[in-house]
């Protein structure tokens, strides 16, 4: 699972080094203390943002000083940079005391500045734990190969049932998701999980309405152009299009045939983060007739600007959309996200139907979304 994990800390960066290309820079000063559990002629290197997340770039290495720190010194650009040290590879990544992982620093650079650092051990100092399943027993995989002829490959698809599923005899309203693997169990994803089940089940203890929750798995090395309805020079030809065609003519019809669900487009959201955000709002304005209500948490609206022009087209006089982001995202997260709120109202859309949340202490993050996620359920299910 290293390999995807690092894949998806990859593809999730590029999206952010990409935005900052026009973006003013600042002088940058790095220093490790001396005290740092440093090995004899070891090399340091700084991995982040600012270098698609290399463990390993020669430009980012560290020098040694005579007063026995590691510095580095370089032009940064402004904003919100996120990092790492390493010695060479993410097997050799900085960890904390007990050797499990850290969070990415995070620096807001506005000007030249400098930054001491404290390593406080090195990840491969330790032996790696097993991960294990964390899943609750309300979540099953449908199918670890489910067809989607639209794309002619396949993929994994979850589903979470109410607790009560069995007993209740009740039809139950769905919420399609997608990033499957980071949705309910740890041992599949790539830097946390939602733990959307878990959630659900707490709700459930609280009397909340219940839904069925589907998650789809990402394509890993397809997932920016699946989750992209528009061709990108960089990225390629977007299959957000036929993903979201799979979606409403192969799995939902599937889903509810056999299961017992309220299918009409009341009843029916889509919902996912970032790249999944985007898919969400196109697959919304593309089939409005199916997907009544839409979660759009730290959507990369960036990546495809004709999003806006598509949507200019499109009327969704009925539906409900919600959207959060973190303000300690993306420079441009945010603001894009307001922007297209703002024309969903001058379209004509209630803002009574909308709920945009801005966070101010919001990342780009699993732990952030798996915060918002009762918030974003209990709105768009009332």
């Amino acid at each position: 699972m290293l390999t995807k994990c690092f894949l998806y800390s990859f593809l999730i960066s590029t999206l952010f080094s990409c935005q900052r290309t026009y973006a003013q820079t600042a002088k940058v000063t790095f220093i490790v203390n001396p005290s740092t559990k440093v090995l004899q002629n070891s090399k340091l290197f700084l991995a982040g943002s600012m270098n698609n997340w290399n463990p390993a770039d020669p430009g980012y290495l560290f020098l040694a000083t005579a007063k026995g720190s590691y510095e580095l010194t370089g032009n940064f650009p402004d904003g919100i940079n996120e990092y790492k040290i390493t010695r060479g590879s993410w097997e050799t990544v900085e960890a904390r005391s007990n050797g499990q992982p850290v969070s990415n620093r995070s620096l807001i650079l506005k000007k030249d500045t400098v930054i001491y650092l404290d390593i406080l051990e090195w990840q491969d100092n330790f032996k790696p734990q097993p991960k294990t399943h964390t899943a609750s027993r309300n979540v099953q995989v449908i199918d670890a190969a489910f067809k989607i002829p639209q794309l002619d490959r396949d993929r994994r698809i979850w589903v979470y049932l109410p607790p009560d599923y069995e007993s209740s005899g009740k039809k139950y309203p769905v919420i399609y998701m997608h990033d499957g693997q980071n949705l309910f169990d740890a041992y599949t994803s790539g830097y946390g999980e939602w733990g959307v089940d878990e959630l659900m089940d707490s709700l459930h203890l609280k009397n909340n309405r219940m839904a069925i929750i589907v998650g789809i798995d990402h394509g890993d090395q397809h997932r920016l152009t699946e989750y992209n309805p528009f061709d990108n020079e960089r990225f390629g030809k977007g299959r957000g299009d036929d993903y979201v065609d799979f979606i409403v003519q192969t799995l939902k019809p599937f889903i509810d045939k056999n299961y017992q669900t309220k299918a009409s487009a009341k009843h029916t959201t889509i919902a996912g983060s970032s790249m999944g955000g985007l898919i969400s709002m196109f697959a919304m304005a593309k089939y409005p007739q199916v997907f009544g209500r839409a979660g759009v948490f730290s959507p990369a609206l960036w990546i495809a600007p004709e999003i806006y022009t598509y949507l200019a087209e499109k009327r969704l006089p009925k539906h409900n959309i919600y959207f959060v982001a973190g303000d300690l995202e993306s420079n441009g997260m945010v603001p894009d996200m307001k922007k297209l709120h703002n024309q969903l109202l001058s379209q004509g859309v209630k803002s009574k139907q909308m709920l945009l949340k801005a966070s101010a202490d919001g990342k780009h993050s699993e732990w952030f979304w798996h915060r918002e996620f009762p918030a974003f359920y209990n709105w768009i299910l009332k």
